[in-house]
C-alpha cells in the first residue's frame, strides 16, 4: 500500500478586512486506505474565487480552506470515478483528497468532459466550469438580453465578467465593461467589448454616458457599492440587473450609497441575485455551449496562474485585490 501525505491549508483565523497570509496555516495529514465507494485524487489545479471570502464565514475556524480543484484519480473503489480520470470537486485547499460522493448532498464531484486536444484542463473551473456557467446562466436567465440593447458589466476583466461580455456580444448587444486598469481596458476591447472604463482613473458616470448614450438596459454586477449606484442612475425604464457578487464590499468598510432603492421604484427595475448552483440540472448545457463558442472563436479566455501550492494564500489575496486578469488559478 502506498501511503499518501496530504498538505492542506487551514483557515486559522477569522478574516478582518483584507485576508492576510497568517490567517492561514499549512499542515500535513497522513491519509488512510480508501474504502468501498471512495476514490483518492491528487490536485492538479486549485481555484481562488471571490465567493470564498464571504462563504468561509459560514464555517468555523480550523477547517480546511474551502474551494474547488481539478484533480486526477489515483485510486478508486467507485465505478463512476475510474483511475486516471480528471475530476472537478469542492475538495478545499489540499493536495490529496479521499472522497465518498455518496456523502455529499450538493456540489457533487464530477468527471471532466473531454475539452479536446488543445484546451487546458484548468478551464474546468474557468470558462468550462463554475465560472463559465455563472456567466452563461446568470446573464442569459436573469438579464434575459435582447439584440441591440446595451449591457454593462462590472468586474469586467475578472473570471466571470469577461465571459458575460463576450456572450453579450454573441447575442448582438452593445457591451461596456468597467474594470480597474488601462491594461485590462485594452484587453476587454481586444476580446470584443465596445467600450471599457477604468473606474480607478475615470469619471465613471461621465464616461458611461458617452459609452452608452441611449442608457443601460442590462447590468451584470460583480462589485456592488458605488459602481452599482453609478450604473443604476443610467439604467433605462424596466432594466434588469443580475447580481453575481459585491466584491467591493467583501473586505469591510462598505460604500455608503444614498437611497439605493429609489431607482428601483422610479424606473421599475428588476434586480435578482443568483447562485450558479440553481442550474445544477443543466450544468453540462452551459459547459457544452461555452465549449462550442470557444471552438468557433467567439469566446476567448485568459488565466492568471500562480505556481505552487505553498502560494495559495498569496494568490487568493492578490485575486481579491484585483491582481488577476481572467480566472485566477494555482497550479500545484
Amino acid at each position: 500500500m502506498v501511503q499518501y501525505i496530504a498538505k492542506k491549508w487551514i483557515y486559522a483565523r477569522t478574516f478582518e478586512g483584507v485576508p492576510k497570509p497568517d490567517d492561514f496555516r499549512l499542515e500535513e495529514e497522513v491519509l488512510p486506505e480508501i474504502q468501498d465507494g471512495e476514490f483518492l485524487a491528487k490536485a492538479e489545479f486549485l481555484s481562488v474565487d471571490p465567493y470564498m471570502r464571504i462563504h468561509i464565514h459560514l464555517y468555523p475556524v480550523e477547517i480546511v480552506m474551502i474551494g474547488g480543484q481539478i484533480a486526477q484519480v489515483l485510486d478508486s473503489k467507485h465505478p463512476d470515478f475510474p483511475v486516471g480520470a480528471y475530476v472537478f470537486g469542492q475538495f478545499g485547499w489540499r493536495t490529496y483528497t479521499i472522497c465518498n460522493p455518496a456523502e455529499i448532498e450538493t456540489k457533487k464531484p464530477y468527471v471532466l468532459p473531454d475539452f479536446g486536444p488543445t484546451l487546458p484542463r484548468s478551464l474546468g473551473f474557468g470558462v468550462l466550469g463554475m465560472v463559465g456557467n455563472s456567466a452563461y446562466f446568470g446573464f442569459l436567465e436573469v438579464c434575459r438580453p435582447t439584440e441591440g440593447k446595451t449591457v454593462v458589466v462590472s468586474g469586467a476583466a475578472g473570471a466571470v465578467g469577461n465571459i458575460v461580455g463576450q456572450i453579450a456580444k454573441i447575442k448582438g448587444c452593445h457591451v461596456v465593461g468597467i474594470t480597474g486598469s488601462d491594461e485590462k481596458c485594452q484587453w476587454l476591447k481586444e476580446i470584443g467589448f465596445d467600450a471599457a472604463i477604468n473606474y480607478k482613473m475615470a469619471d465613471v458616470e461621465k464616461e458611461l454616458q458617452q459609452a452608452a448614450p441611449e442608457g443601460v438596459d442590462f447590468y451584470f454586477d460583480n462589485v456592488g457599492g458605488q459602481t452599482a449606484a453609478t450604473v443604476r442612475k443610467q439604467i433605462n425604464l424596466r432594466g434588469r440587473i443580475a447580481v453575481c457578487g459585491t466584491i467591493s464590499m467583501y473586505n469591510g468598510n462598505p460604500a455608503q450609497v444614498a437611497d439605493p432603492q429609489r431607482d428601483f421604484v422610479g424606473k421599475q427595475l428588476v434586480q435578482e441575485g443568483f447562485s450558479v448552483y440553481r442550474w445544477t440540472d443543466r450544468w453540462f448545457e452551459g459547459i457544452n455551449q461555452n465549449l462550442k463558442w470557444i471552438q468557433e472563436g467567439k469566446i476567448k479566455y485568459r488565466e492568471t496562474i500562480t505556481e505552487g501550492f505553498e502560494n495559495m494564500p498569496n494568490a487568493f489575496i492578490d485575486m481579491l485585490k484585483g491582481g488577476n486578469v481572467g480566472k485566477a488559478i494555482v497550479k500545484v
